[in-house]
Formats: structure tokens, C-alpha cells, sequence
């Protein structure tokens, strides 16, 4: 379908559908039929720095267990199966080679030259970009929102430095003013944002008092706030957006598009539809187009944003908010 390609970061796209990282994006059978079904490309499952923390200090608690080495022990061998990212860049290696669509790292870190390091890293084994997860749960009491939001425009600024790929940042939607960080991080080179990251909220068992491990797929309808950050965004910073968390079809899609995103992330959909949901989506967009006569993507994109809206332009400000509270009576007697 040569009317469904895009560009995302410079780079170009068959579709406007990306497989997000997830454990469906860790498995290479997986990431084989992500692409037959038609995914544009894929984000592989995030590196994440704790992780490596704690296998390195298991590895070292291991080691430590050997110390005290005599005649009768069997195995001088600690039992650890990963010991830092190799096994990761090793992995993702694989996945660059075996497929033929782009494929984009995803790294979770906390400090600056971890960020730097691994960055690094997963450039040289070859993926055609990576993204960079900022997120942020605030654990320390005196650390302003600008320090955080500080460094975080100056890793993205650091990194643009030394790697010759592209870089997108993949923010949540709970910083003060997002639109505000997003220019600077903006400014400070990123090639495109990618709006917005799950959040895993902890829960409790009040019978077993303890706390419960969830893994919370998204709704339908979740797509909002990546279409108002989408909308409002677009024309104003020169960083392409791909719009995340909610996307479920190929209607969900083409409204995010509508907004300004140039792409979409699906990880929840797949899980519960299965990767078939892609090639659905993609046919959807095509019906669409083909129904209003759109010969592109570019043709469409961005037209309900907020640069564009001419007859409304207060629809993504809070008087939106107002009118729908002042005439509830109304709207809900034409819903009955």
C-alpha cells in the first residue's frame, strides 16, 4: 500500500503502525510475524539499567560464594545466566539481521553516563535508532522539577552528539507543563517524541498484605491525551510524533494522525486481538482514505490540529472543558 507510507525521524516507513517495546517484541519468532503482518517496524523490548544493576550484584554475591574453595565442591562455576547488557546487544543483533523493516532500541536508565554508555552500545549493533525512555517516578524530596527536566534535555543534547542515529524520547504525561519540556528537549535535538508511556501503579492484597505485580494493558479510548499532546504539538516543534498508549485499531490511528502524530505504537491491542490486528489496522486507514480521496499520509496529517483548526480554535484549551460542563443537559439529551 504505497499511500500508507510515512517518514519517522528521516526514516521511512511502509505504514504508520510500529510494534511498541513489550515482551511480544523480545522474541524473535515474534518479531518474524510482527513483520509479516505488516508492522512498519519495531521497537525492541527496553534495556533497562536496574536490571543490569542486579544481575551484576548477583553475579558478584555468586562469586563471593566461591571464596572459600576446597577439594569436594563440584561446580567453581557461579549458576548466573546474564551478567550485564551482552546478552541483550547479542539479542537485538540477531533481531537487526533476521528482519528486513527498521528496528529501534529502547533503553530505560537513570544516570547520565549509563545513558551514555548503553546508548552507545546498542548503536553499534546496529538498530536504526533508539528511544529513550524518560520516565520519571520523583522519589527524592529535594530535587526540583527543573533539575529533573534539566537533565533530561541535557542526556538527549549529550547523546546527539555522539551517535550518528536518530533519537526519539518517549515521555509521560505527568510532568508539570510536558509541553514545555518537550521544546527544550526539542531544542536540544531530539528527531521525535513518542507520547505517552504506560504507567505500572503499584497495588496492594489486603488479605496477604503485600503488594500485587500487575501488568495493566490499556483501554479503549486511553489515546486522548496522546491526541490533545499530538495536536497541540505539531507545527511547533520540529521533532516528528509518534502518538502511544491506547491505540487499538486502524480508526484509533487515523484520529492520531488527524491530531499530527506521523506514527503509532500498538503493544496492547496485540495482546489481546494478536498480531493480526495490524494488517486489520493498516486495511482500515486504506478504506478511509480511499473514502476521502487521500492519495498520502502527508495529505491528512495534522489537519484537526491545533494550528489548523480555524473554526474552533479554542477546542484544545480548557473553554472545551467549560462548554462540555455548561451544556451536559444538552449533550446528554441528544445521547438518549
Amino acid at each position: 500500500m504505497e499511500k500508507l507510507k510515512t517518514h519517522y525521524m528521516g526514516i521511512e516507513l511502509d505504514n504508520p503502525i510500529i510494534v511498541g517495546a513489550s515482551n511480544i517484541s523480545n522474541d524473535l519468532d515474534n518479531l518474524k510475524k510482527a513483520e509479516d503482518s505488516g508492522a512498519a517496524a519495531i521497537v525492541y523490548k527496553s534495556l533497562f539499567e536496574e536490571q543490569i544493576q542486579l544481575e551484576s550484584f548477583k553475579m558478584e554475591e555468586e562469586l563471593t560464594a566461591f571464596d572459600d574453595i576446597h577439594a569436594e565442591m563440584r561446580n567453581l562455576h557461579p549458576k548466573i545466566e546474564h551478567a550485564g547488557p551482552e546478552e541483550h546487544l547479542v539479542n537485538i543483533k540477531k533481531a537487526k539481521e533476521s528482519l528486513s523493516i527498521p528496528l529501534i532500541a529502547s533503553l530505560n536508565a537513570q544516570n547520565t553516563d549509563t545513558w551514555m554508555k548503553y546508548s552507545k552500545l546498542l548503536s553499534q549493533a546496529g538498530v536504526d535508532a533508539i528511544e529513550l525512555n524518560f520516565y520519571q517516578t520523583p522519589t527524592d524530596f529535594n530535587k526540583s522539577a527543573k533539575e529533573i527536566e534539566d537533565e533530561q534535555a541535557n542526556i538527549v543534547k549529550e547523546l546527539k552528539k555522539s551517535l550518528s542515529i536518530p533519537v526519539s524520547v518517549k515521555l509521560s504525561s505527568e510532568y508539570t507543563n510536558v509541553l514545555n519540556l518537550t521544546k527544550n528537549i526539542d531544542q536540544a535535538g531530539a528527531d521525535a517524541f513518542v507520547l505517552f508511556n504506560s504507567f505500572f501503579m503499584p497495588d496492594v492484597d489486603i488479605k496477604a498484605e503485600e503488594h500485587i505485580k500487575l501488568f495493566n494493558l490499556s483501554n479503549k479510548g486511553d489515546y486522548r491525551r496522546s491526541l490533545r499532546a499530538a495536536g497541540i504539538l505539531f507545527e511547533n516543534i520540529k521533532a516528528d510524533i509518534c502518538s502511544s498508549h491506547g491505540v487499538h485499531n486502524g480508526t484509533d490511528t487515523i484520529k492520531l494522525i488527524l491530531a499530527g502524530a506521523s506514527c503509532v505504537q500498538m503493544v496492547s491491542t496485540l495482546y489481546k486481538h494478536g498480531l493480526s490486528q495490524i494488517e486489520k489496522s493498516k486495511q482500515k486507514i486504506a478504506e478511509w482514505m480511499e473514502e476521502k480521496n487521500y492519495n498520502s499520509i502527508d495529505e491528512f496529517k495534522g489537519k484537526l490540529s491545533k494550528n489548523n483548526l480555524k473554526s474552533h480554535p479554542f477546542i484544545y484549551r480548557r473553554a472545551q472543558y467549560v462548554d462540555l460542563l455548561i451544556n451536559s443537559e444538552e449533550v446528554l439529551k441528544l445521547k438518549q
